[in-house]
């Protein structure tokens, strides 16, 4: 590169570091006129485009650049972070483990390659590069959170702790870290609480901007069994949520008719060939139901086993799905897609969804797919999978909806904020699972989440059976299953079994009535 060029460079690197978007802009355009084949303008382009949210010319221009110089870490790792915002995990994942021992002395780019492994579900992947990131530059708070996000996943919940501990010492007003702060211990006084009060006072925001601290508030008040007031927070909350979400139930309810509609029991026998081998020399366990109803737990206790291996809760059935469809749509899917793929060649569904999640699957001949809404493509699993296990998730429903209604999820579950609205999915997702039983009779185990936490043995016993899986006792002790978790459970899973949620309902009779 030219004294020139060399300039531009720098002055590009210096507006990057001011946000002057405009002028980095120039700089890549100026350098890209003078040399076509510049690396550096092509990333400096990629960054722009990165920023000005046009993702398909972010790739092009990241990919120019590792193809004019294969050595620029920085390249890959921003093109991984564009695929793993696609969802392209394995094209993801692939990119940073390349590239991973040549970052070194970039915490930025380290912390971003951490970022990526976490999400493409590979946490273990994360917290070296988010180690590494911080001991390069102790004490920024982004990096600090992630390696504190990512041990919370590992169970590794005293580190986490302490790093949340400094992080709201340094910045008492971050919401979302006193959230997570109060969900890795039980309350023992009303500290915490006081000081999140205190924050919320000081503050003066909308009640759409303080979601987390309500939810962190009436967690800890139904700690100490503060039950009125825990309640009050919780409704906060989710009054909160739905006053922003723009949330129609009736999309949630169409799909679930849709899905009764074109997935019936003729349809699951017709067309029906010689399954393709590379369909079925694994097996998928897929674990279904409702949020908070021991999914989490069934899939810690059967991935304990020495045959199986978690791969988390993928969203790659519903992605499969929608792009198979070919249907346009800012919906993440919709009745059309449902409808169009149910007169697809199954086979091209089953592949899809391998060849997403292959680069997660290691030699275990079982794997555990524990997505709760995977319930909507149940007919899909079953005739893509004929060899597929699929446990069902039963809880009482009082309880299964209260716990759905104290936690904040991502819009995967919108219809969890209001009450009635919580009530008239719950009914329809209780016609789902009929139609299921009936059009897939035999195909489905279910697990009485009461009954497997108050005699856990007999009920483990019955579900490995179920599932061809001869009886380990690792599965017993699964509390203490290294793998990580990444659900909102992820630190509940790592104390084992206990009922104290059985029931937990009735202390909001009143409120719920």
């Amino acid at each position: 590169m030219n004294e020139y060029l060399q300039q531009l460079s720098a002055a590009a690197r210096h507006a990057v570091s001011k946000n002057n978007w405009a002028m980095v802009n120039t700089c890549a355009t100026e350098i890209l006129a003078k040399d076509p084949a510049s690396p550096e303008g092509h990333f400096l382009a990629g960054l722009v485009a990165k920023t000005s949210n046009r993702p398909e010319e972010a790739v092009a221009a990241f990919s120019r650049t590792l193809e004019l110089d294969a050595n620029r870490y920085d390249a890959a790792i921003e093109l991984a972070y564009q695929h793993s915002a696609a969802r392209r995990n394995g094209d993801a994942a692939a990119l940073v483990s390349r590239y991973e021992d040549t970052l070194t002395n970039s915490p930025v780019y380290l912390n971003m390659a951490g970022s990526v492994y976490s999400q493409v579900g590979m946490p273990e992947r994360a917290w070296a590069m988010f180690e590494k990131a911080n001991r390069l530059q102790p004490g920024v708070d982004m990096i600090e959170a992630n390696l504190a996000s990512c041990g919370v996943f590992l169970g590794k919940i005293d580190e986490a702790k302490e790093i949340y501990e400094r992080l709201l010492e340094r910045n008492p007003a971050h919401q979302r870290n006193h959230l997570t702060y109060a969900r890795l211990a039980k309350a023992k006084d009303r500290q915490h609480i006081e000081r999140m009060k205190e924050v919320l006072r000081g503050a003066n925001n909308t009640p759409d901007k303080n979601i987390f601290m309500y939810y962190a508030i009436g967690k800890e008040l139904e700690d100490l069994e503060e039950w009125d007031e825990a309640f009050e927070y919780f409704k906060k909350a989710g009054d909160a949520v739905a006053s922003v979400a723009r949330y129609d139930i009736d999309t949630d309810l169409e799909l679930i008719d849709k899905a009764i509609e074109v997935c019936t029991a003729d349809w699951l026998q017709a067309g029906a060939v010689t399954p393709d081998t590379s369909l079925t020399s694994r097996t998928p366990i897929f674990i279904v139901g409702l949020p908070r109803t021991g999914t989490t737990l069934t899939d810690r206790i059967i991935a304990s086993h020495s045959k199986v291996q978690s791969v988390g809760e993928t969203q790659f059935m519903q992605m499969v799905l929608r792009r198979e469809s070919a249907i346009d749509s800012d919906e993440k899917i919709t009745p059309a897609m449902i409808e169009a793929c149910a007169k697809l060649d199954i086979g091209v569904i089953g592949k899809g969804y391998l060849d997403m999640l292959n680069y997660r699957l290691g030699d275990e001949p079982f794997f555990v797919d524990k997505l709760p809404f995977n319930i909507l493509y149940l007919g899909f699993i079953c005739k893509a999978f004929p060899n597929a296990r699929i446990i069902r998730m039963k809880r009482n429903p009082m309880d299964s909806c209260f716990s759905m209604y104290k936690q904040v999820f991502t819009d995967i579950y919108q219809f969890s904020y209001d009450l009635e609205e919580l009530g008239n999915y719950y009914i329809a997702h209780q016609k789902l699972l009929e139609h299921w039983q009936n059009a897939l009779p035999g195909k489905i185990h279910v697990v009485q989440y009461e009954a497997l936490v108050e005699d856990p043995e007999p009920v483990i016993r019955a579900l490995l059976e179920y599932c061809d899986l001869p009886w380990q006792e690792q599965c017993l002790a699964f509390q203490q299953n290294r793998q990580a978790s990444t659900t909102a459970s992820a630190s509940q899973v790592r104390e084992g079994i206990y009922t104290s949620s059985v029931g937990m309902w009735k202390n909001y009779r009143e409120q719920l009535d």
